[in-house]
């Protein structure tokens, strides 16, 4: 029995926020003079807990409460698992000093325990000399004890679980000996070296990143990337606006083009320009000098104006307009469709409804890093549960959007030692900036969403999965994955945690295409950014027929053979291998429906 999913128009306060930016910026509104706030039963809940929210980093504490309670209780009635952790305990602690004590004496002594492959913090040469090699040992030591206590405990639900040995990893972290200066022989050293003048210039650093942080400005170096300069800087037009889109059409730079033109729809929680970044790495122009006419959709930077924006305003002003301006200036009866990472997922559920209606303006669908299946969605799972919708709901509701800053954190906090730790070693203690490139530039350039769509997002597809279940409605009914039958290509990244690639390849499973399917070295975004030249990049490719039986992934991962180099290279010529002859380029624009409005990059791409 097919469940529709009801979603009441969210209803929020006026928020506030400075805007400032680099001066060639458009500021954004943040606040609609005539809205009036309105209230509701739970008004005051929506107040308490967007204020508390402000002490919590956006993260629901019953939530955090609730998971370790439950792993807390379940382990107080585990007396087996007690005992394993207890003689895991007393065995460790017999390894740390009988190591010490070879250490202390100066002897050459192997490591008891080794870290992770990713954790770079002991890695230098320092951390082999002592106390330091003792302190490291003994953090590893701990953190693999914590790592046993908070994970196999019988009864637990398994999201709980994962939300517990996170808690536990982030207080491991802030206590690592690696964060501090007393205790971090690299700090000690440049110190040495420096005669404190680390501190100093870390210092102004640190006041330098709060004085931006107030200002909402880019981190330092950024400003040697401008939009439409060096960076988003591919030719092109705006041949279409509405209140959510700019539709942007590329510069031919061949005499012929392939006769179905590309509409990329992007993520909309990040500025669409990572497909458009620097000349040397843009998918756009790699496209376009390959002969391909290329729309790309500009999301809006919302505001509080656009609250009760929801789902399907998405898929309906923007990739449904951004689809009916392509074919009426291209005059293709078919285009290619391409989604990048939520961009992806949206025009997933359009192909789908399309196929459900018996429209097939779609000639292939590319899917990059885009889940469709969200029951196993990577590490943001451990934010996403209902105590936490509810309290974020709250939060978006007092200001009608999800700050860019609120969502930024949930990522940081992802991968800290990373984002947060090796930052404030590097460029606090130590007073070295690292430097910006390209794609650190837009990363900084986040956008908000909107209070509707992202409760709605947050709901439908993370938490009941609807539309990989055949529950997700469109114009009042159901659509289905498996009735889409337009070729497919789907990318993964080995390393994302975002959209790990194996709830990518989910899709094998939910389509009854013929998929091409591609895994490339990399993470989320730099997996995708692969353009051909890059060292070190490599890649995995299959064509599976819808008649083919399926592999699981790691049997798929273990017999496709690894080529080296960009998929950028693969993708092209599969994108030609499904069209039509080439043409002469269309019009840019028409002069009818779909005029030129302004240069690329448009204007919302450059609201702050």
């Amino acid at each position: 029995m097919t469940k529709v999913v009801t979603l009441k128009p969210p209803h929020g306060a006026v928020g506030k926020k400075s805007a400032a930016a680099l001066p060639e910026r458009l500021r954004s509104a943040h606040e609609c003079p005539a809205y009036q706030q309105p209230s509701d039963e739970y008004h005051l809940d929506h107040i308490w807990h967007g204020e508390l929210a402000k002490f919590t980093g956006g993260i629901s504490p019953i939530a955090l409460g609730l998971a370790g309670f439950d792993w807390w209780a379940h382990l107080m009635f585990s007396p087996a698992k007690q005992q394993a952790l207890w003689q895991s305990y007393w065995g460790k602690k017999t390894l740390i000093n009988q190591y010490a004590a070879k250490a202390a004496l100066g002897a050459e002594v192997e490591p008891v325990i080794e870290a992770q492959p990713a954790d770079q913090r002991f890695s230098s040469e320092n951390w082999k000399n002592w106390p330091f090699n003792i302190m490291a040992q003994g953090f590893l030591l701990r953190q693999e004890w914590w790592n046993e206590a908070t994970t196999g405990v019988r009864g637990v639900s398994e999201h709980h679980l994962n939300v517990a040995s996170y808690m536990a990893r982030q207080v491991l972290d802030i206590i690592s000996p690696s964060n501090s200066p007393l205790t971090n022989p690299d700090i000690i050293q440049t110190t040495k070296e420096q005669g404190g003048r680390n501190f100093m210039q870390g210092m102004l650093n640190f006041l330098d990143d709060t004085e931006r942080a107030k200002d909402d400005k880019p981190p330092a170096g950024a400003e040697v990337f401008e939009v439409g300069k060096n960076i988003a800087a591919t030719k092109g037009k705006v041949v279409y606006r509405n209140k959510l889109i700019e539709l942007i059409q590329y510069e031919p730079t061949t005499a012929e083009v392939y006769a179905e033109p590309i509409l990329i729809t992007p993520a909309w929680i990040m500025k669409y320009y990572i497909l458009d970044l620097s000349p040397e790495n843009s998918l756009v122009k790699y496209l376009v000098d390959k002969g391909h006419t290329v729309f790309m959709i500009s999301w809006k930077n919302p505001d509080t104006c656009d609250r009760d924006i929801g789902l399907e305003d998405y898929l309906h002003l923007g990739i449904g307009e951004a689809l009916k301006a392509v074919k009426s200036i291209t005059k293709a009866p078919q285009i290619h469709g391409v989604g990048y990472c939520l961009g992806g997922t949206l025009l997933s559920i359009m192909a789908a409804a399309h196929a459900r209606d018996g429209d097939d303006s779609f000639k292939t669908i590319s899917l990059l890093a885009s889940q469709v299946d969200f029951e196993e969605a990577g590490e943001i799972m451990l934010f996403v549960d209902d105590s936490q919708v509810a309290f974020l709901e709250d939060v978006m509701w007092n200001q009608g959007y999800l700050d860019k800053g609120q969502m930024a954190g949930a990522f940081e906090m992802l991968r800290p030692n990373d984002l947060i730790w090796s930052r404030m070693i590097t460029e606090y203690m130590q007073g070295k900036r690292a430097p910006v490139y390209d794609m650190l530039a837009w990363n900084a350039d986040a956008t908000r969403m909107p209070y509707r769509m992202h409760s709605e997002y947050l709901r439908s597809l993370f938490l009941q999965n609807d539309l990989a279940e055949g529950r997700f409605i469109v114009n009042d009914a159901p659509v289905a994955l498996q009735d889409i039958r337009t070729p497919l290509f789907s990318v993964g990244t080995s390393r994302d945690h975002i959209a790990p690639w194996k709830s990518v390849y989910k899709i094998l499973l939910l389509t009854e295409s013929q998929i091409t399917f591609v895994l490339t070295s990399g993470g989320h975004n730099a997996g995708i950014v692969s353009e051909p030249g890059h060292k070190g990049r490599t890649y995995q490719m299959a064509t599976v027929p819808n008649t083919a039986h399926y592999k699981p992934p790691g049997q798929w991962k273990t017999t496709t053979p690894i080529t080296e180099g960009s998929w950028w290279d693969a993708w092209e010529p599969w994108l030609v291998e499904h069209g039509d002859e080439k043409t002469v380029p269309p019009s840019m624009g028409d002069t009818k429906d779909y005029t030129p409005i302004r240069d690329a990059p448009g204007k919302y791409v450059l609201m702050v």
